[in-house]
């Protein structure tokens, strides 16, 4: 596997090295992702980046606010908060697993040294379903997206603080591949995540402006007016993946998790904003 490491053009756009001997750390990386956003949109306030695209686009900044009065997610938070609060069949609740209650978004994704793998939310609360002698839910849309809308909304203001071990050979590996895949062209259009959110962020793609990619892990799920409903960051992963003509992952599989992980890494110190609702 190539080692790739970010760095700066003069012209200002983020490029994908793959120069082994020259490998930069998680933190190194970081400190140079977050920089060429803040250099690049220079007039956003750093915790605005969580806000994507309405933090660079004025009209439609309004617009999201005037939506935000009257958000089309607060179904979402009274159907996850009923969830965490029934009893499974055996009587016990989701704050068996979660016993510091639901707001923990911050804590996630995580990594699992015993299980070597990186643990997201959604598959720490099927988890929990299953231990529960319960059905898990789908990973996409429906009861997963109205819990964690619930968690996301209690745990508003959090700082996303995703820790690597510097220990741990296999955490390290997996930040590595969920960088990789971020910065891999992949399908019929030949393009990579960092193609859109990095280097073209800002600039408008048809209608919509292009988001900057420091910040997304910091606002799911969220109610999405082109799919009338709420969705998961997984589900965002897929349907990226299919406009660019890419055979999607599974959700909740390695490369989604791993994706994640590195995303969420790159968002250190951004505070939880969720659920959100975006075009």
């Amino acid at each position: 596997m190539q080692t790739f490491i970010l760095s700066l053009t003069t012209v200002g756009l983020a490029c994908v090295l793959s120069v082994p001997a020259f490998a930069s750390t998680p933190e190194e990386d970081k400190a140079t992702f977050q920089r060429y956003f803040q250099e690049r949109f220079p007039t956003v306030e750093r915790q605005d980046f969580g806000n994507g695209m309405y933090a660079i686009d004025a009209v439609a900044r309004e617009n999201w606010e005037a939506i935000e009065e009257f958000p089309p997610y607060e179904p979402a938070l009274s159907s996850g908060e009923a969830m965490w609060n029934t009893p499974f069949a055996n009587g016990k609740t989701y704050a068996d697993c979660f016993p510091n209650g639901p707001a923990l978004v911050a804590e996630y994704p995580r990594w699992d040294r015993e299980r070597s793998m990186v643990v997201t939310l959604p598959l720490a609360i099927n988890e929990c379903l299953e231990a529960n002698g319960e059905k898990p839910l789908a990973y996409g849309k429906g009861p997963m997206a109205d819990i964690t809308a619930y968690m996301a909304y209690e745990s508003r203001g959090q700082v996303r603080n995703v820790e690597i071990p510097a220990d741990d050979p296999k955490a390290l590996e997996a930040y590595e591949k969920g960088k990789e895949f971020y910065f891999a062209r992949r399908g019929q259009f030949n393009f990579s995540c960092s193609h859109c959110h990095m280097g073209n962020s800002g600039t408008t793609l048809r209608t919509e402006v292009l988001s900057p990619a420091m910040g997304h892990t910091t606002h799911w799920p969220v109610y999405r007016s082109k799919w009338g409903e709420m969705g998961t960051l997984h589900r965002r992963y897929k349907g990226c993946n299919e406009q660019v003509r890419a055979k999607a992952f599974p959700l909740q599989g390695e490369e989604y998790r791993n994706l994640e992980y590195f995303m969420a890494f790159m968002d250190s110190g951004l505070e939880i904003n969720g659920p959100g609702a975006r075009k």
